[in-house]
């Protein structure tokens, strides 16, 4: 694309988002705008195109797709219903989307058999975007290291984190490392209609998760054990767990544990050009968060 493109990110000041964003202004992308519910508490650079709104209101859209040229998009909704109002949206202007999509989406399953919830939407979404015209690039990411802040409370009060499934493998992703794949998407040639599966560089399980924060640190943690109805209870009881997401996390939880284990990738250094970040690194960088 033309260095001096105009790109429209979704969910700016998410963790992914937020790092689209910071990437996009340190490779001198061009005119990078971020659409928000919130302007007054984005605190994003003075150099971004703040616009007040979401994808469910279409004037705010609208107005944020503009002369736009490529979009990052993150899907914030529970179903694919919306999709072909804000597909259609972004192919009135821009020419490129990269979607970041979910690692559950299994590859030649019709969207209605999917059998996740959260594939079920995203593929829909997928398809929609395949059908749109558009040139596009979807991110199906791994598990996001970045869902371990659920922890933070347990270990900001203690050294034990209790839960479900500590034996559950995963390929935890640093945020700055799907950022800086779509940032490529974004800007170069080449990542048309391609779908990039996203992991980190090594699967802990998520007792060893807590172990390596303890490590950071510098103090010791441990896993402990919970039935998944006492997980359950534990996660209605908490105020700043959203209530709608404690069974499909629970469910998603059991699934993966009776899936095979997670492979990893080297799509992230093979985009970028660096070695993914390891989960240690991610802990590294978010060590305040845990203290």
């Amino acid at each position: 694309m033309h260095a001096r493109s105009r790109i429209l990110v979704t969910g700016a000041t998410g963790n992914v988002g937020r790092q689209v964003v910071s990437q996009l202004l340190a490779a001198q992308a061009g005119g990078v705008r971020a659409l928000t519910r919130t302007p007054g508490q984005a605190r994003l650079p003075q150099n971004v195109g703040v616009y007040q709104g979401d994808l469910a209101d279409s004037h705010a859209l609208q107005s944020a797709l503009n002369e736009v040229d490529a979009v990052f998009l993150m899907w914030p909704f529970h179903s694919a219903e919306p999709a072909a109002a804000v597909v259609d949206a972004i192919k009135r202007h821009a020419r490129r989307v990269v979607f970041l999509s979910s690692g559950a989406v299994q590859d030649k399953v019709a969207p209605e058999r999917q059998p996740h919830p959260v594939g079920r939407s995203h593929a829909a979404v997928e398809q929609c975007i395949e059908q749109s015209g558009l040139e596009w690039t979807r991110l199906r990411p791994s598990t996001f290291a970045a869902n371990t802040l659920w922890w933070a409370g347990q270990i900001r009060a203690g050294d034990v984190v209790a839960g479900a499934y500590g034996a559950l493998p995963m390929a935890l992703l640093h945020e700055a490392d799907i950022a800086g794949v779509a940032v490529r998407a974004l800007t170069e040639d080449g990542h048309d209609r391609k779908t990039y599966t996203l992991t980190g560089p090594e699967v802990l399980t998520q007792a060893e998760q807590v172990h390596t924060i303890g490590e950071v640190l510098g103090r010791p943690i441990r896993w402990k054990e919970l039935s998944r109805e006492a997980a359950r209870a534990r996660l209605l009881a908490d105020d700043s767990f959203p209530d709608s997401f404690v069974d499909v996390l629970l469910h998603g939880y059991a699934d993966m544990m009776a899936a095979p284990r997670p492979a990893v990738t080297s799509v992230i250094e093979a985009v970028t050009g660096r070695q993914a970040r390891t989960y240690r690194d991610w802990v590294a960088d978010h060590v305040t968060d845990f203290r």
